[in-house]
């Protein structure tokens, strides 16, 4: 009988990966009862200890999936309006016409027209995402910076718009999730981390996911190498860092094990209701930070492949650390994956990323990790 998971066809494409210039990467693949678990490379440039499939990680934006599913839970006990406008639960953080308008819905995909504060709490990244004229100083004058959320939301919330409540495509915008945060806390009385971590976390069974309580990962992890687009040379370790700049949009620390057992669970209905899981996978076209314009959901966006079925999940980056999950829509095949390198591909005269190996390789690794 032909195993679901072919292992040496996955042990190779991760260890290309590696060889195109990846320090560190691993991965679980899930098909059914069949795990293949690998890694390859090195978790820290200098000693050469090697990194392992068990470590723990920055997930970075894959923390909106439990954000988002936070919330639904609460759409689902009638304590929070899926679409009410979010000036009726915080008419402070997005006062006037805005808050009326700008429905929870909308905070959720990305289509409330509200900025990026990061331009403006990292003021060397002014131009993020058209990267022509931007440098990575930012990076290390806030590694232990404090920052306050609701001036985060203030810096996007009275920064320009970038669309109108509700227009398509919407725009990327960690300030919606922070926003989504000081709403779980204004509901249940409590801080969204903790909300969180009651009630997605733990009743998901997830033994390695933890908001970081300081700048450090705890347990076995990987140092996180950022170059900033060839910027930072050689690529500098962020593996320490105060997660405050993002909060409950991006903050989360967790295994690929755990991701693939939380999208398991979220995709079997046992997080939230099916009928919200039904509402997460309405897609909207929204331009991520990258500028490609993407299907995207209730904090889930989908990946799909001529003539096969569709993959549901989340990527994140963070300064050094990026992680992608995907599950495809019956729960059956599973992939998630963690990187140690960020922003390798150097930029042209137009400030536009370049191709680079390690880009190849990982559409390699996704393929056959996904489709086999």
């Amino acid at each position: 009988m032909r195993n679901a998971l072919d292992h040496a066809e996955l042990n190779a494409a991760i260890e290309n990966v590696h060889r195109a210039g990846m320090p560190g990467l691993f991965a679980e693949v899930r098909d059914g009862d069949e795990v293949w678990r690998g890694a390859a490379g090195v978790a820290d440039v200098d000693t050469g200890r090697p990194v392992t499939a068990d470590m723990r990680h920055r997930v970075g934006s894959t923390t909106k999936t439990f954000t988002a599913a936070a919330v639904l839970q609460q759409v689902e006990s009638g304590r929070i309006g899926l679409d009410t406008p979010i000036g009726q639960y915080l008419p402070k953080l997005v006062p006037g016409e805005r808050g009326d308008t700008i429905t929870v819905r909308m905070l959720i995909n990305h289509t409330s027209g509200l900025a990026e504060y990061l331009p403006y709490a990292y003021p060397s990244l002014k131009a993020y995402p058209a990267l022509a004229d931007t440098g990575p100083q930012s990076l290390d004058e806030h590694r232990l910076t404090r920052f306050d959320p609701t001036e985060l939301i203030e810096m996007g919330v009275t920064a320009p718009a970038v669309g109108a409540p509700g227009g398509t495509p919407g725009v990327y915008s960690n300030t919606n999730y922070l926003l989504l945060a000081q709403l779980l806390e204004q509901v249940t009385g409590t801080t969204a981390e903790r909300y969180i971590t009651r009630n997605v976390i733990e009743r998901a069974g997830l033994q390695d996911t933890q908001f970081p309580t300081g700048p450090y990962v705890d347990g076995p992890h990987s140092q996180l190498y950022e170059s900033w687009f060839g910027m930072i040379d050689p690529p500098r370790d962020y593996s320490v860092y105060d997660m405050s700049w993002v909060g409950p949009a991006a903050s989360l620390i967790s295994t690929v094990t755990d991701l693939n057992r939380f999208y398991r669970l979220l995709l079997a209905g046992e997080i939230i209701s099916p009928s919200s899981l039904v509402q997460m996978q309405r897609t909207v076209p929204v331009i991520s930070q990258e500028g490609k314009t993407i299907d995207y959901g209730l904090g889930l966006h989908p990946t799909e492949a001529p003539g096969q079925a569709a993959f549901w999940g989340h990527g994140g980056t963070v300064w050094g650390g990026g992680a992608l999950a995907m599950t495809r829509a019956d729960g059956k095949r599973q992939m998630a994956v963690a990187l140690n390198l960020q922003r390798w591909n150097k930029l042209d005269s137009c400030g536009k990323p370049l191709p680079h190996p390690i880009d190849d390789a990982l559409v390699t690794l996704y393929r056959v990790a996904m489709y086999g």
